[in-house]
């Protein structure tokens, strides 16, 4: 069988066999398999959290992890990189200790998330998706994470840091990168790319705080819901138009009309 993948085989080209694990990691992963495929009804379907399980022992899904994949699945090894190459939250390559994204959609990057993802390259040394020098830091953008309210906000392996700067960024990094405490905004205590990976097979999260960490939409998100319940008033109607243009300024009572 012949492939392309972003670990450098080229179409026409006969791919090597994948190194195997080491016999006590391959032990311990099957055990760890076990436990997740039993969740469901159709072993292919745990092919996702499987993934986020080799993932977690590397910190990217390499050939060895893929191939593991397939032989506990029974499934071929181009049906898996086909799952492992389509969704983002699978690294293909070596990664950061911390996953740094940037969102860059409209509300964020209006509010200044262009200008951190720019200083954040600059003060790191690398390009969206490079990892710095030490390991530690893998820049990225990234796409809507639904915290409009927060703009602009980072991630940092999926936890919200809101309300960001250029300033708070770089010290951010700093800090990750000099083994600081890092704190996010809200929800559960940092950990590394790892660590999510194998929260994120199904594993249980054994952060302290973790059970009791939270974080809700804010209060430009709720005021939709406090209008429909009846606890905020209605928003002022502003007219475009001024007095001073001369134009006559139609009644509330006449644009509710006109609707």
């Amino acid at each position: 069988m012949t492939t392309s993948s972003s670990e450098g085989v080229s179409l026409g080209m006969p791919q090597l066999p994948a190194p195997d694990y080491p016999d006590d990691v391959r032990a311990r992963l099957e055990t760890d398999a076990r436990e997740i495929i039993a969740r469901y009804p159709d072993s292919r379907s745990a092919l996702l959290p499987l993934l986020h399980l080799v993932q977690s022992e590397e910190g990217y899904v390499t050939r060895t992890g893929m191939q593991f994949c397939a032989d506990v699945l029974g499934l071929t090894t181009a049906e898996v990189t086909a799952v492992a190459t389509f969704y983002t939250m699978y690294r293909r390559k070596p990664s950061g200790d911390y996953q740094v994204g940037v969102c860059t959609n409209t509300l964020c990057a209006v509010m200044g998330g262009d200008a951190i993802f720019e200083t954040l390259q600059e003060h790191l040394g690398v390009g969206n998706g490079e990892t710095t020098d030490d390991g530690k830091v893998t820049l990225e953008h990234i796409e809507c994470n639904a915290a409009c309210d927060y703009a602009p906000v980072v991630m940092v392996n999926w936890e919200f840091f809101d309300n960001q700067t250029p300033a708070t960024v770089r010290r951010l990094v700093d800090d990750l990168r000099a083994g600081r405490p890092v704190s996010p905004t809200r929800g559960a205590p940092l950990c590394t790319f790892k660590e999510t990976a194998r929260i994120l097979a199904g594993f249980p999260d054994e952060r302290q705080g973790a059970t009791e960490a939270g974080g809700s939409a804010g209060p430009a998100s709720l005021v939709g819901l406090r209008l429909a319940r009846g606890e905020a008033a209605p928003a002022r109607v502003v007219h475009p138009r001024s007095q001073e243009s001369g134009d006559q300024q139609p009644s509330d009572h006449a644009a509710e009309e006109g609707e």
